[in-house]
């Protein structure tokens, strides 16, 4: 089992607020896709983070960190995806990174454990 922190466009969010649906996460055409630069932009970030990309296939772009407190993350067009191993210290770095990847304005967390999204 694996604690998962999403990453999303600030659109995916007020489109999940106005929809008011509980599936709404479940049909992936509901998330509004990153812009090309944002994509960059994240895997740029990843790396400078100490992530280390290791395969891209028909999910996205995959990566591990050498510190396993730090998860694992998946980036697609549509989505940044960080597992965390269920331990404190884990679910504890993977949340601080995935906040940190919110402070351009462009992104927004949600903790589908912890009560969806981060508010500021």
């Amino acid at each position: 089992m694996s604690y998962n922190i999403q990453l999303f466009s600030i659109q995916t969010k007020e489109k999940e607020q106005a929809a008011e649906d509980d599936s709404f996460f479940d049909l992936e055409e509901n998330l509004i896709p990153f812009t090309e630069k944002q994509v960059a932009g994240l895997k740029e970030r990843l790396l400078k983070y100490k992530y280390e990309f290791i395969r891209e296939d028909d999910h996205g772009l995959h990566f591990n960190h050498p510190d396993e407190d730090f998860g694992t993350a998946l980036l697609t067009e549509k989505g940044l995806y960080f597992n965390a191993s269920l331990s404190e210290s884990s679910i504890f770095e993977v949340g601080m990174t995935a906040s940190e990847f919110t402070d351009t304005g462009e992104f927004v967390k949600y903790d589908p454990q912890n009560d969806g999204w981060e508010e500021f």
